[in-house]
């Protein structure tokens, strides 16, 4: 089977993509996807210098034009990618997008959904407003991806406890960690056809046949990885 063509979209530092990029080479062969572009909102994005060191293309693309930018279908129609990964993307993705690649569009929210997401639901905001809320846990949640912000179905959470003390900088840096394991997993996941979502918008295969623990911020990225792979439904 040929592998996916996986177009990934950002606004800021691009560590989840280079997550992404870090995790499918590791899998040599195994892998499911490549990633054929990087894309960002802005052209001071550091995501799209990660992206020119690992020889990706890249391409700026915003809902407000300037002179170098393209429109993000544009964009698709050059790569023809067959999956979209928002990775820290803060744009609205355009409905006509969404639909044409329903079931093929993630995101990963830096917080429980739908408590903690919708329009404006981003970046340092969305820890301040858990942390105001006293909530026990955060967590990354990977989602797919609809005409509305948040919304799709949830393919995977990872709960990650909030400490005495937190602020929206170390909860953040903390709930990046567990970013950076589960996005990977779920794209690879996605790019085998391993996971899906029907018609109707409701996950249909899923990823995890159990809970994850915890996330444990003293492990290691590669125990953190194996906790995930242990929970897998494949």
């Amino acid at each position: 089977m040929s592998r996916q063509r996986i177009a990934v979209l950002a606004s800021g530092g691009g560590s989840n993509f280079q997550a992404l990029l870090e995790h499918l080479s590791s899998l040599g062969d195994r892998r499911a996807g490549d990633i054929v572009v990087l894309a960002a909102d802005r052209p001071s994005a550091a995501a799209l210098d990660r992206a020119r060191r690992a020889g990706i293309p890249t391409e700026v693309s915003a809902s407000r034009l300037a002179p170098e930018e393209v429109p993000l279908a544009r964009v698709i129609d050059r790569y023809m990618p067959d999956l979209i990964v928002l990775a820290g993307y803060l744009q609205h993705v355009p409905s006509d997008v969404t639909r044409a690649f329903a079931g093929r569009i993630v995101n990963v929210h830096p917080a429980p959904l739908p408590e903690f997401g919708g329009p404006g639901m981003y970046g340092a905001r969305v820890h301040r407003a858990l942390l105001s809320a006293g909530a026990a846990h955060s967590g990354p949640t990977v989602h797919f991806v609809d005409d509305e912000y948040d919304h799709g179905a949830t393919i995977a959470h990872w709960s990650v406890p909030v400490h005495p003390g937190d602020d929206d900088r170390s909860l953040a840096a903390r709930v990046l960690r567990a970013e950076h394991v589960l996005l990977p997993r779920v794209v690879q996941a996605l790019a085998a056809g391993e996971i899906g979502v029907g018609e109707d918008g409701l996950l249909q295969r899923p990823f995890l046949a159990r809970p994850l623990p915890p996330f444990d911020d003293t492990l290691d990225t590669d125990t953190l990885g194996r906790i995930v792979d242990a929970a897998r439904a494949v």
